[in-house]
């Protein structure tokens, strides 16, 4: 399909992926209507590869063509134009960035080798584990500790960008994560897995096919 063709966005997408699920989320906050290609790991489409040669999600193609190919850059023009509450400006504080910069970071690392140990050599799974309970967890506790939210009073981008990980995190064991002493981000997690926005994002779509949003 050429791009220029396109009626509305498009977005290349994989529900579990966390990357793509908070492309996903920070769309659907922002009202904008798009169309879904869920992806198969195994057999990527020939327009996923043609428009980027990387070849992993999130991708959003455009109907003017231009193409974005990182989950923050999906997010922030989600809502650009569309900020009437607040969403991407709250979360744009320097405190926000730190910890998503924190989460893409050194979090992001610890939990695939916690995850998938068989990737690395000699990689512990309870080690990594606790070096990212230590580090991001940590952090998210003491913020959330003061308000129910990234965004204080109201949840903003900076939430939507970091619950995906964590949520994926928790997943792996969620037994040991539910009885760690960080009551603020364990219902922090559950008031996201329990929202309407959540359930919105993680419908399931026919692999390699377009799905309206």
């Amino acid at each position: 399909m050429p791009k220029a063709s396109l009626a509305l966005p498009l977005l290349y997408t994989y529900r579990r992926c966390p990357y793509a699920m908070r492309a996903r989320m920070a769309l659907l906050q922002a009202s904008v209507t798009f169309d879904a290609h869920e992806i198969v790991l195994r057999d990527k489409p020939p327009g996923l590869l043609a428009v980027s040669p990387k070849a992993t999600v999130p991708v959003l193609v455009l109907p003017d063509g231009r193409v974005i190919q990182e989950s923050l850059d999906i997010m922030r023009w989600a809502f650009e134009g569309r900020d009437q509450q607040g969403w991407w400006s709250r979360a744009q504080t320097p405190g926000n960035q730190a910890l998503v910069a924190l989460n893409d970071g050194p979090f992001k690392r610890e939990l695939d080798l916690y995850k998938y140990p068989q990737r690395a050599v000699d990689a512990t799974p309870a080690f990594h584990r606790d070096e990212a309970a230590g580090g991001l967890l940590h952090a998210l506790e003491e913020r959330l500790a003061t308000a129910p939210w990234l965004g204080g009073i109201a949840p903003c981008a900076a939430d939507l960008a970091v619950f995906p990980f964590v949520r994926q995190f928790r997943a792996v064991d969620p037994a040991w994560f539910d009885g760690q002493a960080c009551r603020a981000t364990r219902q922090w997690v559950q008031a996201w897995l329990d929202g309407d926005q959540f359930h919105r994002c993680m419908k399931k779509m026919p692999p390699g096919l377009n799905s309206p949003f």
